[in-house]
């Protein structure tokens, strides 16, 4: 059966953030023969409330067709962002009403938000002396309604297991294909992605506020290192050679990096590394030490060392875990 995910529509929902869950989770098909083009998930819209209109921060309501009942059927909850949290935003409570709504879920699901829906949870006691975001112009806020949360602010989003909270708008898209990619592998991910026209990856731990994400005219851009860099990740590439992509010092050049990508190069190219390792471990038959040195990290101890910081599994298990759906969509 296919994974469900029960998203909770709470009045003054952002319409955008409400749809973000069918869109990513919605459109994901299963690449396995004799499975394939089923969904993997069903997402269901449910409310506090018996089934009728919920207001949203539009000039528009929407007909939501599921009361609270739904929720105790969920394997995933998704908590879209509200304007009208009441006194879940103002006292840290949960209203009565939503309190029996949330009362329906089970022992064991999982719990996701999405940007200042983290109220919800953090109200509800989820994300009690757990690590947890929410939009970075509400963090000082949250942090000070909920003390016994561990609030980065800084971040797009934050697994914690079976708990998960993103930042805002775009960090939402970013979580979703995040538990798509923990769930069923990158290839799957990025064929939602690419069908949603959006990147495939942004890391969790990325800025949430990029200072130039729109380079001013005539202000230099490192987008040619980085495709430079993109081009040859099997080879050493050290940090005085992208700045010399861009005719720029070192200095200047990770400065204007991190002002743009929102983290460092060093970062950016460990990321992109993991991302090329996970693509060799799904979609071929390269041995571990291979795929090592394919991807940039050199030796197959480096690659654990990585694979298991970023995705908490060694390369055999995450191969093991994801290579054959991998193959079949390939």
């Amino acid at each position: 059966m296919p994974h469900r995910v029960a998203v909770l529509a709470l009045d003054g929902l952002l319409p955008f953030e409400l749809g973000i869950p069918d869109r990513i989770f919605g459109r994901s098909l299963d690449p396995v023969p004799g499975n394939k083009g089923g969904k993997l998930y069903e997402v269901v819209t449910c409310s506090v409330r018996p089934p009728g209109p919920v207001r949203t921060d539009s000039d528009y309501a929407i007909l939501v067709e599921h009361g609270p009942e739904a929720l105790a059927t969920a394997d995933t909850v998704v908590v879209p962002a509200s304007y009208e949290l009441g006194p879940v935003f103002e006292e840290g409570r949960l209203t009565e009403e939503l309190a029996a709504a949330l009362a329906f879920v089970r022992p064991g699901t999982r719990m996701v938000s999405i940007c200042t829906g983290s109220y919800v949870l953090a109200a509800a006691g989820y994300l009690d002396d757990r690590p947890a975001t929410t939009h970075w112009s509400s963090a000082d806020h949250f942090q000070q309604l909920f003390p016994q949360v561990r609030v980065d602010p800084d971040v797009l989003f934050i697994d914690d297991g079976d708990v998960l909270t993103s930042a805002g708008v775009a960090a939402g898209i970013d979580l979703c294909l995040h538990l798509v990619r923990r769930d069923h592998g990158a290839a799957v991910a990025n064929e939602i992605a690419r069908r949603t026209v959006v990147p495939p990856h942004r890391d969790g731990g990325q800025a949430q506020f990029i200072h130039r994400p729109v380079p001013e005219p005539q202000f230099a851009t490192t987008t040619t290192a980085r495709a430079w860099a993109l081009g040859r990740l099997e080879k050493p590439i050290l940090l005085r050679d992208m700045a010399r992509q861009e005719s720029m010092s070192v200095r200047t050049f990770t400065r204007r990096f991190r002002e743009e990508v929102g983290i460092s190069p060093g970062q950016w190219l460990t990321q992109q590394r993991v991302e090329r390792a996970r693509h060799l471990l799904e979609s071929s038959d390269l041995s571990i030490d291979q795929v090592a040195r394919d991807a940039g990290f050199g030796t197959a101890t480096s690659l654990r060392q990585h694979l298991q910081a970023a995705l908490g599994v060694p390369p055999t298990v995450y191969r093991r875990t994801f290579r054959r759906a991998s193959a079949d969509t390939a």
